[in-house]
């Protein structure tokens, strides 16, 4: 099994940033072969942030994030993160950590929500003025 908690989320100023970090553990982790990060909001569809390849490396961002949203990871620590930098008011969601082997497409980044096995609990982020 693969647990997933995210921390690091807040309140932040627009044009503000923030490092959200998702803990792993469990016995199959080391078998996922795409991280992600999913967004939320209440009544609307999840929307991918952007994921990354355990082992390839490769990432993939959404049209909205790209230049602002930083995906990596510490592998020895079983941590994934998401640098986010010039935040907007639109960034304000429930941001979820993710991982699995999807079977749907090779390119992690090619795959939707429904496609990974493990999700956590998620982290708010609000953006003020």
């Amino acid at each position: 099994q693969v647990q997933l908690v995210e921390s690091g989320g807040g309140s932040v100023q627009a044009g503000g940033s923030l490092k959200l970090s998702c803990a792993a553990s469990g016995y199959l982790y080391s078998s996922m072969r795409c991280l992600g990060w999913f967004r939320q909001a209440p009544g609307k569809e999840r929307e991918g942030v952007a994921t990354l390849g355990r082992r390839s490396g490769n990432t993939y961002y959404a049209d909205s994030v790209k230049g602002r949203f930083t995906i990596s990871q510490d592998s020895a620590k079983n941590t994934v993160y998401l640098q986010i930098n010039s935040l907007k008011h639109q960034d304000s969601d429930m941001y979820y950590c993710e991982a699995g082997s999807p079977a749907r497409a090779a390119y992690c980044g090619d795959n939707g929500p429904a496609d990974f096995s493990y999700w956590g609990q998620g982290t708010q982020v609000t953006v003020s003025s």
